[in-house]
């Protein structure tokens, strides 16, 4: 049912009351008018069908037809009534207006069979001559005891109708105006009692919100508002003191949620989520605010986090888990659970806080595998060197040629391994201050940097025939340290050369907007598997380990790249389509001040 404002509950009661009583009260006076003018009619016509009678009865006892009508046309022109006479048979003997001869029996008229069983009747109807409402009444004649037959008058009611219109139309105007006169009234009363409540109404809702803080003044001769008016005002008080406190911890809870690098997830015994901080939400990619009110597995469709809450749900003690989040970008959560009891000791709820370890455990995969790739690196040339040693040990001196040989080999591990040492160092500096301020940073022109490297790279060019293309304005210039740009450079261009097919061009070009300088070096070889890229940085990381060996590579020289990129503020990026090359970039803030 839809609730209405009290000024719309009482001023429409009262102007149903008003009109009801001015209706009732027009109704009932025109309806007492209408029988007044209808009796006194009645007693009009009465009073000359008597004085008709006692005229017949002493004029013509016998009912002669022609002294009948010769009475009937004088008493109805000198009375303006319609005057009829009949005999018991209903038959016309004489009548005011019209030939009795012409004129068809009526003894079927209501009036006239009432006045023939010896009472007077009396009906209203149309008149089927003057085609007009018509009131009549018969009345008997008795002569000797007996109905020698009847005498009729009637007159038109049409000017009763017209003058109980013409008091209707007045009735109705003094009614409507009254009743405008009283609805004023009404709806002055209504608002002087709905103004102080809906003032109430507004300041409790005001007060529900937080923000009613004055005290609320109500005129009212009603002692009850009044008094409810100083009950509002106490609580009002009272309430402002408790919602500031309210108010002041749930800042402070959300504060310290909000801030809070761990994700927190609070849920009721029903499984349906009351609260998540920003952190949980962004850990499981949903909005905290649709989230709350729903149920979990509306939310998180992740199998083992489910698990992980039913369990903490049904147990008493706290549990534990590691999780893995995501499909494209998974994501490892260490999960604490703790249930919510009661006073009694029942569960109500569970608190989830979840830790992105993500970070960690690819740390810990990136230090195995460095380990494994660093001893794989370090004992294939010294398992090379030791096995040809021994050879020549074991008698091969005699052999000059293929000691020659044997040592050719083993100088040729020995500068590998003495490669892998150096890159090991070069990163080793590097990563002791990355991106520090303390390092020699010159406002130095990319082109020259470019051409240095790409001269350091034509030899190894020259030998695959391969061009190497240099698309850079001389305008473009930045601070940094011209020895370790040209060190990586000189990594990707070499990069470029080995795994590009011969008489291939390499492209270097450099490009600027307004938030940082892209140096890119484009190779046209084989291309590189999407799987590989995310890792393709990492030390000792090989998409072909038999191809890169082959090549001479040490696997650390695009990790050497990224961390120069991060001294330089900067970072790295790569692009790459099987069968149609690779696209390294270097990007550089031209700000790094």
């Amino acid at each position: 049912m839809a609730k209405k404002r009290i000024l719309w509950q009482l001023f429409p009661t009262y102007l149903v009351i008003i009109f009801t009583a001015i209706l009732a009260v027009g109704g009932y006076s025109l309806n007492s008018l209408r029988d007044l003018y209808y009796d006194r009619t009645t007693e009009n016509l009465k009073t000359k069908a008597w004085m008709l009678e006692y005229q017949i009865l002493k004029s013509s006892p016998t009912l002669d037809s022609k002294i009948l009508n010769q009475l009937s046309r004088e008493f109805g022109s000198k009375t303006h009534t319609q005057v009829t006479i009949f005999d018991p048979a209903g038959k016309v003997l004489g009548d005011s207006q019209e030939d009795p001869l012409r004129m068809h029996n009526h003894s079927d008229r209501p009036e006239l069979q009432t006045a023939l069983k010896g009472d007077v009747g009396t009906s209203i109807r149309l008149s089927n001559n003057s085609k007009e409402r018509t009131m009549y009444l018969a009345m008997p004649i008795i002569s000797e005891g007996t109905i020698q037959g009847v005498v009729r008058t009637s007159i038109p009611v049409t000017f009763i109708d017209r003058e109980l219109r013409a008091i209707e139309i007045k009735i109705a105007s003094a009614g409507l105006m009254i009743g405008l006169l009283a609805a004023g009234i009404s709806l002055w009363v209504s608002r002087r009692i709905s103004r102080p409540i809906e003032k109430m109404k507004f300041a409790a809702e005001s007060i529900s919100k937080g923000e009613w803080t004055d005290e609320l003044s109500v005129q009212s001769d009603s002692i009850e508002i009044s008094a409810l008016a100083d009950a509002l005002n106490k609580m009002i008080t009272q309430l402002d003191e408790r919602i500031r406190t309210i108010t002041n911890q749930r800042n402070e809870k959300e504060a310290v949620l909000s801030s809070m690098v761990e994700g927190v997830l609070a849920l009721d015994a029903r499984e349906h989520v009351i609260s998540m901080n920003s952190a949980a939400a962004k850990l499981m990619g949903i909005d905290s605010k649709q989230a709350e009110g729903r149920a979990i597995q509306e939310v998180v469709r992740n199998p083992d986090l489910l698990r992980f809450v039913s369990q903490t749900l049904k147990g008493k003690e706290s549990t534990e888990a590691d999780l893995i989040v995501g499909n494209e970008n998974e994501k490892h959560l260490q999960a604490n659970g703790a249930v919510l009891q009661d006073s009694q000791g029942q569960a109500v709820g569970a608190v989830i806080v979840l830790n992105d370890v993500t970070r960690i455990r690819r740390l810990e995969t990136v230090r195995r595998d460095f380990v494994a790739n660093v001893s794989h690196e370090l004992k294939t040339p010294i398992t090379l060197v030791k096995g040809f040693v021994e050879t020549i040990l074991g008698g091969a001196l005699e052999n000059r040629d293929e000691t020659e040989r044997f040592l050719k080999i083993i100088g040729n591990q020995i500068n590998r391994l003495n490669a892998i040492i150096d890159d090991l160092l070069s990163l080793s500096r590097l990563e002791q201050n990355p991106g520090s301020s303390e390092m020699d940073l010159e406002d130095t022109a990319i082109k020259g940097i470019l051409e240095s490297a790409i001269r350091d790279c034509e030899l190894k060019a020259t030998i695959k025939n391969a061009s190497i293309h240099l698309n850079c304005q001389e305008d473009i210039h930045t601070p940094l340290n011209p020895p370790l740009l040209i060190q990586a450079m000189i990594n990707l261009v070499d990069n470029a050369i080995k795994y590009s097919e011969s008489e291939k061009p390499v492209e270097v070009e450099v490009t600027q907007n307004q938030l940082e300088i892209v140096i890119s070096v484009q190779d046209s070889g084989c291309g590189i598997d999407s799987q590989h890229l995310p890792r393709l940085f990492e030390r000792f990381y090989r998409v072909d380990q038999a191809r890169s060996r082959k090549l001479g590579g040490t696997g650390l020289g695009l990790a050497i790249v990224k961390h120069i990129a991060q001294a330089h503020h900067g970072r790295v990026s790569v692009e790459s389509t099987l069968g149609k090359g690779s696209r390294f970039s270097i990007h550089l803030p031209t700000d790094q001040a």
